[in-house]
């Protein structure tokens, strides 16, 4: 198979970055099935689609013909058979554990046909760590995506077993869909930016933890300084804050470092209360119209 004979696309995960990975395949001409578990998810991502069409539209990426046609090429079904059918690429984004990234491999190894490539759009996790679950380790690579509406990025990162055609292969592939490929040399977690993103974020985290100074403080003492329009807790809440908490969490646990575990107790309380972020309307801050959007926000007290 080369990359030109990629016509289908399985996401595997409709949340966050599953249904824009998916609008963006389907932009390019592309079939694309959407899978998850849960109804109650692809009912959300079908409404989230169709707001990011809108916004497609808007920035003038496509018109309104074009983003009727790429919504109309998705399809959405909680059937792994069906999902699975002819498909020639899995775009892997479910949770952040390495051991559920294995399992929802296995499953689709076995319904997949033997020439789909494997990616997965982990943040912070290597393919390495569930190669051998995938069953078919030489097709698998992390391809990974940030926010499609304002970034043309993707990183591909190998893992040992990668074979050098999957490697091509998905380069071509990226760059068939628009996509400014970055391809890594060696595995790293956090590829490129993600790692000095989340060097970033976890600094953020220790000073609230440790109550140096709160979320909002922190936020305004970033934005002030760099003359940016959000600071590192309004990009996790962007992000959303279970993502987050999830990430860190798991490199505490892994680490067993004392003060990422402080970390992942602060996030937690956050997710214990379900303000995740944007998603559900409140985080660190409230939205729609955050805090931090406003013109007075860096503005001095009188």
């Amino acid at each position: 198979m080369n990359s030109e004979d990629i016509q289908k696309v399985l996401i595997l995960g409709a949340g966050t970055m599953g249904h824009q990975i998916g609008f963006l395949c389907a932009t390019h001409g592309l079939e694309v099935a959407v899978f998850d578990i849960s109804e109650e998810s692809l009912t959300a991502a079908q409404g989230k689609v169709q707001k990011l069409a809108r916004r497609f539209v808007k920035m003038e990426k496509l018109d309104q013909a074009g983003a009727e046609a790429a919504f109309n090429r998705m399809s959405f079904t909680s059937n792994p058979q069906r999902a699975a059918k002819d498909a020639d690429i899995i775009s892997e984004s479910v949770p952040e554990n390495p051991e559920v990234k294995g399992n929802i491999f296995r499953q689709f190894h076995e319904l997949c046909p033997e020439h789909t490539l494997f990616t997965t759009n982990t943040s912070t996790l290597v393919p390495s760590m569930f190669a051998e679950a995938s069953g078919r380790p030489e097709k698998l690579a992390a391809l990974h995506f940030h926010d499609v509406a304002f970034n043309n990025v993707v990183d591909i990162m190998p893992h040992p077993g990668t074979s050098p055609d999957t490697v091509e292969k998905l380069k071509a592939f990226a760059e068939r869909t628009g996509l400014i490929a970055i391809v890594l040399n060696r595995e790293n977690p956090g590829y490129l930016f993600n790692s000095m993103l989340t060097e970033w974020f976890r600094a953020a985290q220790s000073l609230a933890a440790r109550e140096v100074a709160s979320p909002r403080d922190i936020d305004r003492a970033w934005m002030g300084v760099m003359g940016v329009g959000a600071g590192p807790f309004g990009i996790m809440d962007s992000i959303g804050l279970d993502t987050v908490h999830s990430i860190t969490r798991f490199w505490a646990e892994k680490t067993e470092d004392p003060r990422a575990m402080e970390n992942a107790a602060f996030m937690k309380t956050f997710v214990d209360k379900g303000e995740l972020g944007v998603k559900t309307g409140k985080g660190v801050y409230t939205y729609p119209g955050p805090e931090f959007k406003h013109p007075d926000f860096l503005k001095g007290h009188k």
